[in-house]
């Protein structure tokens, strides 16, 4: 069932707009009476990148009234892959800088630009003012933030990740009201979760827009309140198999039991004598040089053959490497729910490159 509307509608647009939006008026449900209450909203997007430009796009062409985006990041031409409001010639601008101008070239949606990074201080204060908050951050770190903050005012939060060919798509609420039951970012993962950042992994640049996109979505429809919004739901996309599936998203009472823990997995500084050193990196990062002795096996591979290989890695000691950690650390989980006696390289080949250069 739809939820109440997040604002009251202002009371009319301008002629362009009125025009501009035509298409959207003439849905059933939505209306000149949406329209305007998009036109009233203020949301605000953290993060520029791969999720928050999409949003960007769809919210502004959406005739949204203010968008407040939160980033303090310059733009990469790595970034350009993914990051769809970012332009060649923009490399090395603020990435706010694609976003005021994005808005000014579709609508007469309004940007607020905070360049401040949100920390578990500052962030409630920051985003106080808005109607609801995106989350397209890339970091758990980053996620905690947002979502603790949220929480402490009381806001939707439309949240999404995207990773690899994999997507995920929700809303957290720990104040909906009544009828419709609280869930927050920890009833999905728990506190100190980790995954592979993107830029370790990889992720497909078209999911990042179609992600992008369904979070438009719900934020749409919760400021107008209509139909269904993903709160209690989960949306997952797999983009390989060109599918969109749901699943029940409750609080975390009621399916931690259900949800079993990843393996405990360990790190050292250094690998021991006699290891087996798995180098999880793909060909282009171990080109730049790799521990002496180290097998190279690619994660996505080491994943696929894990049957094959636990039988051989069994009674040995395994130290699994990558660039920063996180790969390593999937990868010796795996490793360690097999059986196999397997720990990470603390902080990959950055930490120990940087430990040998200090020492």
């Amino acid at each position: 069932m739809p939820l109440p509307p997040l604002v009251e509608p202002i009371d009319a647009l301008t002629p362009r707009e009125q025009l501009r939006t035509a298409r959207h008026q003439r849905l059933t449900g939505l209306g000149s009476e949406g329209q305007r209450r998009i036109a009233a909203a203020t949301v605000g997007v953290v993060g520029a990148g791969g999720l928050g430009a999409p949003v960007v796009l769809a919210l502004a062409a959406a005739g949204i009234g203010e968008i407040v985006i939160f980033d303090d990041d310059d733009i990469e031409l790595s970034n350009l892959q993914r990051q769809v409001i970012h332009r060649l010639q923009d490399v090395g601008r603020p990435k706010t800088d694609s976003v005021v101008r994005v808005a000014a070239d579709m609508s007469e949606t309004r940007v607020r630009v905070v360049s401040t990074r949100l920390t578990h201080e500052n962030a409630a204060e920051l985003i106080t003012g808005v109607d609801l908050v995106l989350d397209g951050t890339d970091s758990f770190d980053s996620r905690e933030i947002v979502a603790a903050a949220c929480e402490r005012l009381s806001l939707p939060l439309v949240w999404g990740t995207v990773q690899e060919f994999a997507g995920l798509v929700t809303v957290f609420w720990s104040a909906p009201p009544e009828g419709a039951d609280a869930v927050r970012l920890h009833d999905l993962y728990p506190p100190g979760s980790e995954a592979p950042a993107c830029s370790a992994v990889g992720v497909f640049g078209p999911l990042c827009i179609q992600a992008g996109s369904m979070m438009a979505s719900e934020a749409l429809k919760l400021i107008m309140g209509i139909g269904k919004p993903l709160l209690g739901r989960i949306a997952m996309i797999d983009a390989l198999a060109g599918t969109v599936r749901e699943a029940p998203l409750r609080a975390a009472r009621a399916t931690a039991s259900a949800r079993p823990a990843a393996p405990e997995v360990g790190e050292v500084d250094e690998p021991g004598a006699g290891a087996v050193i798995i180098d999880v990196r793909e060909a282009d990062e171990v080109a730049t040089g790799m521990i002496a002795g180290a097998d190279h096996l690619p994660l996505r591979e080491l994943l696929d053959s894990l049957d094959e290989m636990v039988g051989d890695l069994k009674g040995s000691d395994v130290v699994v490497v990558c660039q920063v950690g996180a790969r390593a650390r999937r990868a010796a989980q795996a490793l360690v729910g097999r059986g196999v006696n397997a720990v990470v390289l603390r902080g990959g080949m950055d930490g120990y490159n940087s430990r040998r250069h200090a020492a």
